[in-house]
């Protein structure tokens, strides 16, 4: 039975049984028998066990063809993942090799994806929200571009033997999957598909991107062309990607069919990134390393491993300056009667525009990341409000958290204009967040807590531990307490965040 046939009987039928995608690649590209497979994926996931892991992989490119060939390769980066780390969901990024969908096929119909080794859940809910929340543009569901591929089903067998042997509850499934297939030339489409991801590309996230390199070329070739198209990876610009690939096709080397089939989903992921990303290789490989494989005809494997890092991102004492200055005319244009938004108009229109080489320049405005606004009279607070999260430009969150905490925090009265000169104004830019499972990881003084259960949620920003005398727990307790409204103790199980803050 086909996996729509199976789906149209359960409707007709009325079943509430669990929709499951079937392994259509076993015994194709990797064993279909469970036993066979486990030792063949242990045997290669050992070659690699005593390479470096990272703490803080972000997401990973991966192979896809056949283990014979590529099974070493993609092993290199799964074991570059950090061990007993729970995530919270994996988005599988690929290309279609069957349907052109001129956009994004989010599975939104299975509950399973199934492998010999066993079933990995879907992040249901996740699925529709891509789909629902941007139907209009480049997300949908196309049963035919998931039914017969299989650049992410083969990273499945990886996942569930990986967190099977590193696992800090060897019982616990594969973390839910979002299976995404792309496959568009229109790179706006891209940007779209990129700026709807980038919310959940976060810490408690993990994204795999599927893709082999040059396809077809000889040996000699192949290991030329991978080469350049490696290092453009490695430099996580994704023009710099676009270009040699163009570079490449324009080479005139013979039979090079593509330089990466996966270049849409690569695209992607670079949109996603910032400075605050390293894109790390691993390994290199083609079908021609293998058994001394025909070398007239290969294909190319790469595996990098993407880390964040919460220290790239910095600001110059200019570019402080100009945000300090952003807030003030913020709330001195909301002083002077102005709405909000034409006071945020003006403020663009007037502090940034007036500023524009400033901002030509200094690209690190432009970054999407949280911040807080502190406003102090006389060396007491005045007003505090910050926004979490990495979905405006930092500039223009200044500018509103500035308006914000001058007259939104119910604590204070709204500042009255004769004050305006006497108050102090206090920028806190916010690293992204990094979930922790231990206080043990929460350095006192550096990090900053984030502390969410259900809907309440509540945070310290990490110069409010030079304030006060308490100890970790303490710290925390008072958070989980007074800023979440969870109890003392509230925090042991709820979800514990930390950050780092550039305070000026």
């Amino acid at each position: 039975m086909t996996f729509l046939l199976a789906i149209m009987m359960m409707s007709i039928f009325g079943k509430q049984e669990p929709v499951v995608r079937p392994a259509t690649q076993a015994g194709r590209f990797y064993d279909g028998n469970a036993q066979m497979l486990s030792h063949e994926v242990d045997s290669f996931l050992t070659l690699h066990a005593k390479d470096p892991q990272y703490d803080n992989v972000a997401a990973l490119i991966v192979p896809h063809a056949g283990y014979y060939f590529s099974g070493n390769v993609a092993s290199a980066a799964y074991m570059s993942l950090p061990k007993n780390k729970l995530y919270k969901r994996i988005f599988l990024l690929g290309p279609s090799h069957h349907d052109w969908l001129d956009g994004a096929s989010v599975n939104t119909e299975a509950d399973y994806y199934e492998t010999p080794l066993g079933r990995v859940k879907v992040d249901h809910e996740m699925a529709l929200k891509l789909t629902a929340d941007h139907a209009d543009s480049v997300f949908s569901y196309q049963p035919k571009a998931h039914d017969r591929e299989h650049c992410l089903e083969v990273q499945l067998p990886f996942l569930q033997r990986f967190f099977t042997l590193h696992s800090t509850q060897p019982t616990q499934a594969v973390p839910p999957i979002v299976p995404i297939i792309i496959s568009t030339n229109d790179f706006r489409k891209l940007k779209r598909i990129a700026e709807a991801l980038k919310p959940y590309f976060t810490d408690e996230n993990l994204f795999v991107v599927s893709s082999d390199f040059s396809h077809y070329p000889s040996y000699e070739d192949a290991c030329k062309v991978d080469a350049k198209t490696g290092k453009a990876v490695e430099s996580g610009d994704v023009g710099q990607f676009i270009a040699t690939l163009e570079s490449n096709a324009k080479s005139g080397i013979r039979n090079l069919a593509t330089s990466a089939c996966g270049e849409l989903a690569i695209a992607t992921l670079m949109l996603m990134m910032d400075n605050r990303y390293e894109v790390k290789h691993l390994l290199y490989q083609n079908s021609g390393d293998i058994d001394d494989h025909d070398h007239s005809r290969v294909v190319g494997y790469h595996a990098f491993t993407i880390l964040r890092n919460s220290e790239g991102f910095s600001l110059t004492d200019e570019e402080k300056q100009m945000l300090k200055k952003i807030a003030y005319e913020s709330i001195k244009d909301s002083l002077d009667g102005k709405g909000i938004a034409e006071a945020n108009s003006s403020t663009k229109d007037r502090s940034v525009a007036s500023h524009s080489s400033l901002f030509t320049l200094h690209s690190s405005l432009k970054e999407k990341c949280g911040a807080f606004v502190s406003l102090h009279k006389h060396g007491h607070l005045r007003g505090c409000i910050g926004h979490f999260g990495e979905d405006i430009p930092l500039y223009e969150i200044v500018a509103e958290m500035a308006r914000a905490a001058a007259f939104e925090d119910p604590r204070f009265q709204p500042l009255r204009r004769e004050e305006l000169d006497d108050v102090d104004i206090e920028i806190s830019v916010l690293t992204p967040m990094r979930r922790i499972q231990s206080l043990d990881e929460f350095e006192l003084h550096r990090h900053g807590i984030y502390i969410r259960k259900g809907y309440r949620s509540g945070t310290f920003l990490p110069q409010v531990a030079d304030d006060v005398n308490w100890t970790k727990e303490e710290f925390v307790g008072h958070c989980s307490q007074d800023k979440a409204g969870l109890g003392w103790d509230g925090w042991r199980d709820a979800e514990l965040y930390v950050y780092e803050a550039i305070v000026f």
